[in-house]
């Protein structure tokens, strides 16, 4: 049996406001612990910046692109490593973050080094070609079992309100529910699981249903609604029923976002709730 080998590796986070200390994992950089220092070290940097965005609109992303081509250059000469670890902390610890070392130790540091990223770095993905491998990865019930998972592991759950009756706005016979809400700065923010794979028509009655509700929830709470539309991976844009439904909600100002854009929303949440 090969005897596995002894790592450390970081997570380099993006903190825009250091005061707060809140941030996003952005890369993860893994190295090799003893010998010469020439052992294997690997970086993984993301290219999806949708949760970074989500939580800081004016993310410099050219700027943090650019460092990361050179830190994962600077990591292939064993001789500058330890050098472009220490001037990263020096010279960017206004904006960029690396986490203490945490052991690990493997056979395949390629392998365990995706696989790292995957879980601490980069958000659940599932595209459309899954999704249709898999019933149980399309429709309202699954958005929506999807969305409390999220919201869990991002810690606001407790902070939520659930099942938000329409009720108040339109009429006492109506048994229509928001799934998930919460209220900061002034607003009212309102996520509903709306399947755009099954009962299209649905997702065009939300539409209708927020047109209605909207002006009245602005002036009953005395805060300005503002509505989500919680959307599978990857939908079919070229289907002329689903782009007209899309386009509708899009006239009412709801936000159409897709599945793999629920970590940063619960970021944005955790963040604004200050959960």
């Amino acid at each position: 049996m090969t005897e596995k080998r002894k790592f450390e590796y970081h997570l380099l986070r993006c903190v825009p406001n250091a005061v707060r200390g809140e941030g996003v994992n952005i890369g993860l950089v893994m190295m090799e612990v003893g010998g010469d220092g020439g052992g294997f070290a690997g970086v993984h940097f993301t290219k999806d910046w949708r949760r970074a965005l989500c939580m800081y609109p004016e993310t410099d992303v050219e700027m943090l692109e650019s460092f990361g081509r050179e830190l994962t250059q600077g990591l292939a000469d064993a001789q500058k490593r330890a050098l472009m670890l220490r001037e990263m902390l020096e010279n960017y610890s206004n904006m960029l973050q690396l986490s203490e070392a945490r052991q690990w130790a493997t056979e395949n540091p390629e392998k365990d080094l995706r696989q790292l990223a995957a879980e601490l770095v980069e958000a659940p993905r599932f595209g459309l070609a899954e999704a249709e491998r898999s019933p149980r990865m399309v429709g309202r019930k699954w958005i929506h079992s999807e969305m409390g998972r999220t919201f869990r592991a991002a810690g606001v759950w407790n902070f939520l309100l659930k099942e938000l009756p329409a009720a108040p706005y339109t009429n006492q016979a109506d048994d229509f529910t928001f799934d998930f809400a919460y209220a900061a700065g002034g607003e009212v923010k309102l996520f509903h699981a709306v399947s755009l794979a099954e009962r299209l028509k649905e997702a065009e009655l939300f539409a209708f249903r927020v047109a209605k509700i909207g002006p009245a929830m602005a002036r009953m709470r005395g805060e300005t609604p503002r509505f989500t539309a919680v959307v599978e991976d990857g939908y079919n844009v070229g289907d002329s029923g689903v782009a007209a439904v899309v386009a509708l909600m899009k006239g009412e100002e709801i936000r159409v976002a897709e599945m793999r854009e629920m970590a940063g929303i619960a970021e944005r949440a955790r963040v604004e709730l200050r959960a």
